[in-house]
């Protein structure tokens, strides 16, 4: 496996493979991609098999407003590629591109009800945030990403040194 920037020509194929992530993952536009690809790609890591089949993909980006904080907004790993490692070793690059920026923190939200999530994050060291209510033993921020919108939010604080 490679893990490699995305670049413009991988935008069909990681938006693909987003599509799989429904309901959870809502897969952007070839433009939003193309974004990605050109201003934000070393923090868009995704893997590559010896074929050249995108099988996993990360979109984070640095925070303008706070910029030691660093947002993954999509995981996605194909289905009939992951328990692989893959996600771990996409957010390792991530993370290590966030640690070469002087960032303190990543953070990620994820749909309360999504259980598989909830485990993958807290196994990769992400800790669920306080919230103002639970959902099945998850914390949830109520309205985090607008009305109706309630979030579970994960932090994984970084080694600042």
């Amino acid at each position: 496996m490679i893990v490699a920037p995305l670049r413009p020509e991988q935008i069909g194929e990681v938006q693909k493979l987003m599509e799989l992530g429904e309901p959870y993952i809502s897969a952007r536009t070839l433009s939003d991609y193309w974004l990605y690809a050109t201003l934000f790609s070393s923090t868009c890591p995704i893997a590559i098999t010896d074929d050249g089949t995108v099988v996993g993909a990360v979109i984070a980006f640095q925070s303008q407003d706070d910029p030691a904080e660093v947002y993954v907004q999509d995981v996605m790993t194909h289905p009939q590629h992951r328990r692989r490692g893959i996600v771990r070793t996409l957010l390792q690059n991530v993370r290590s591109q966030a640690e070469a920026r002087g960032c303190r923190r990543l953070y990620l939200t994820s749909e309360p009800d999504n259980r598989a999530a909830h485990a993958s994050w807290t196994a990769l060291g992400f800790v669920n945030t306080p919230g103002n209510h639970e959902v099945a033993g998850v914390s949830v921020i109520s309205d985090f990403k607008g009305p109706g919108r309630d979030r579970a939010v994960y932090q994984l604080n970084l080694d600042q040194k």
